[in-house]
């Protein structure tokens, strides 16, 4: 498949197909989709989000966490973002790292912080 088919349609079309293959499961595809809604509308926070997502799940995990880190970078109190760094350090086998991470997702999320 070439990648016009990635590019095709308008960024609400490609948003669309890209939630499709990612709730099929087909995560590949749908960061190929995610990746040029991202370079063209950077700031756009769901379209990061789902794209760090895609990655998390498609064990691409350093780049899951470049995504998720641009997100905090724009907005320190991005709840999800905040809790999904944390998975991803964890399962990086970065506990350390992570465990300030998901504190304050706790936190954010009114649950009680240990």
């Amino acid at each position: 498949m070439s990648d016009t088919y990635y590019e095709f349609g308008t960024a609400g079309e490609r948003w669309d197909r890209a939630r499709l293959f990612f709730d099929a499961k087909e995560y590949g595809t749908a960061v190929r989709i995610l990746r040029g809604l991202v370079a063209e509308h950077p700031d756009q926070t769901a379209q990061r989000l789902l794209l760090a997502r895609a990655y998390y799940h498609s064990a691409r995990l350093s780049q899951a966490e470049t995504e998720l880190r641009a997100v905090l970078e724009r907005d320190p109190v991005e709840h999800y973002a905040r809790l999904m760094l944390g998975r991803t350090l964890e399962r990086q086998g970065r506990r350390e790292e992570a465990a300030p991470h998901l504190r304050m997702a706790a936190a954010m999320a009114g649950e009680p912080v240990s």
